[in-house]
């Protein structure tokens, strides 16, 4: 009797193995899926990063810049608002500021984009101050001029 057990638990064990064996496959659509989601998050919302102020810059014939960081930049539209990244400020916010970003250093490039018709001026003014910050790398945006 106890060899024919032992026979009887044999047979299950190979039938068990032979049989139904558990796959080994990994499911790749619930993956494509998402990354198909963020592809088109991601194209969506690419264009909504660029600084937000609207400025009609002047051209030039200088070539553009290679940045590696995301710089400071100081907008000043037609009428002379003064803006720091896309938040709205008045020149004597300029510097406290400023100062407070300078936690990382001084030696960060600060970029200024003046409108065309922006008063010379207040632009004069907002690189004073940011001089007065303690900021040396100072930059003025343009646009390329176009050949036509």
């Amino acid at each position: 009797m106890a060899g024919s057990a032992g026979y009887v638990s044999r047979r299950k064990r190979n039938r068990r193995s032979a049989g139904a064996r558990p796959i080994a496959e990994i499911n790749v659509t619930p993956f494509v899926d998402v990354m198909l989601v963020l592809l088109i998050i991601f194209m969506v919302a690419a264009p909504l990063l660029t600084v937000g102020v609207p400025i009609d810059l002047p051209e030039t014939q200088a070539k553009a810049l290679n940045s590696d960081t995301q710089p400071i930049t100081i907008s000043v539209n037609q009428s002379g608002e003064i803006f720091l990244q896309e938040t709205a400020i008045a020149i004597e916010e300029v510097v406290p500021k400023l100062e407070a970003i300078a936690e990382t250093g001084y030696d960060e490039r600060i970029y200024i984009r003046g409108d065309q018709s922006a008063d010379y001026g207040t632009i004069m003014k907002v690189m004073g101050r940011i001089n007065q910050a303690g900021y040396k790398n100072i930059g003025l945006v343009t646009l390329q001029e176009s050949d036509g």
